[in-house]
């Protein structure tokens, strides 16, 4: 029943702005500057700032999501801007939003963790407060932008949401930023670096570790307790088009098919895997494919990857959110309830470990990337737990393209 509501032209939400166009033009860089907008430790463009920058605010960017019924449809107008895809075409899709009220969880998760950063920041001793914005809901990052300028903060450090390298998890967050500093009129009034990109930093690798250590034990438990031989991991991530995965990451590195995208995934999966130790054998798979039929995506799908669990003999499969740092839509609807449905079906006992969300380790380490640029830790200091990083502060050129639309005004970053 839930599902039809909205069928009909949706109304228009209190308050409802649409989200900022896009930048036609980066902000001008200085004499020798590279990167637009930057602050003078960062302009030259190394990949790797070790000068110590003063920063004053935080900037926390996040995706956005709907908070009622009458958002959806605005909502995936902002998503899907400039593809000229029809209202009716956009309810077809709004039915997971629907089943929830509407509501997203997302911006009640990023509520959160501003919030835990806050906290985490005043214990330290640090002045820097969090601004949030979106890019595809209120508050946009332009709100963040200008409420951070409010308050006296022009030298801000951003993070964004996403653990990743790809178009979508790094470079339009990028974009974004370049699209406040424009939408506001501030170039040349701010200075907006980044922090690296953080899928194998401890804080953000923590979490999954304890979260399927408690799904090893909870399965214990149900009586399943030869892991090795019953147990299957699927670390579960989503789906991109194979032609931004193979983009992802500074062409310079050559990751080959799937690029960075792919090869950070792969690498966290089996950092998890050998500080567990359990023995289970696992997969990398994908989830929330959207996007023409004909245009390819990275596969396996996670049903399908379910399907094949049985005949191999596996009882059970731990389902664990790879590629997401909370319980958005795509947790709630595409793991939580196709992919815990397909699984019923097949006999398997399943379960979905934890996301971040606001562990405290997690928290903590966010916080450690803002210390690591206020105090210009060296490359060689950094942690990381993969051959893959330190990531980079400054993106490299051509970094993370998308073939449809091409490079756009970006900050944090080297041009293109």
């Amino acid at each position: 029943m839930a599902e039809n509501i909205g069928a009909a032209t949706p109304a228009t939400p209190e308050g409802f702005r649409p989200k900022p166009p896009r930048a036609q033009s980066a902000p001008v860089c200085g004499e020798g500057c590279r990167v637009p907008a930057a602050t003078p430790a960062t302009c030259a463009g190394e990949p790797h700032v070790s000068q110590p920058v003063a920063y004053d605010g935080v900037l926390l960017l996040g995706f956005g999501g709907p908070e009622g019924q009458d958002d959806v449809i605005p909502f995936l107008r902002n998503v899907t801007a400039g593809r000229g895809i029809p209202d009716e075409r956009l309810e077809e899709v709004a039915h997971h939003y629907r089943h929830f009220g509407g509501v997203s969880p997302i911006n009640d998760h990023n509520r959160e963790l501003k919030a835990a950063l806050d906290a985490e920041l005043a214990a330290r001793g640090l002045d820097l407060p969090v601004h949030w914005g979106n890019r595809n809901w209120m508050p946009y990052v332009a709100d963040a932008l200008q409420d951070a300028v409010a308050a006296g903060r022009r030298r801000l450090l951003a993070i964004a949401t996403s653990a990743y390298s790809s178009y979508s998890s790094c470079r339009q967050y990028r974009e974004d930023l370049a699209d406040a500093v424009e939408a506001t009129g501030l170039g040349g009034q701010v200075e907006i670096d980044k922090v690296r990109q953080f899928f194998d930093h401890p804080g953000f690798i923590t979490p999954f570790v304890d979260g399927l250590r408690t799904a090893v034990a909870e399965l214990a438990q149900r009586g399943i307790t030869d892991v090795a031989a019953d147990v299957e991991v699927l670390f579960s991530t989503h789906s991109i088009p194979d032609s931004d995965a193979d983009r992802s990451g500074p062409p310079e590195r050559g990751f080959g098919a799937g690029g960075a995208y792919v090869a950070q995934h792969l690498a966290v999966a089996e950092q998890i895997m050998a500080q567990l130790g359990i023995g289970s054998t696992w997969q990398l798979v994908f989830q929330s494919r959207s996007g023409p039929p004909q245009v390819p995506w990275l596969e396996p799908d996670i049903n399908d990857a379910l399907e094949d669990l049985p005949a191999r003999g596996r009882k059970a499969v731990l389902i664990v959110p790879l590629g997401f740092v909370s319980d958005h839509m795509e947790v709630l609807w595409d793991l939580d309830t196709e992919a815990l449905e397909t699984a019923e079906r097949l006999g398997l006992v399943a379960l979905r470990t934890a996301t971040p969300g606001t562990h405290p380790a997690y928290v903590s380490g966010l916080v450690d990337l803002i210390e690591e640029r206020l105090r210009g830790t060296p490359v060689d200091e950094r942690p990381h737990l993969t051959d893959l990083g330190p990531w980079y502060d400054v993106c490299r050129p051509g970094c993370c393209e998308n073939k449809r639309l091409g490079f756009q005004p970006a900050l944090a970053g080297i041009a293109p």
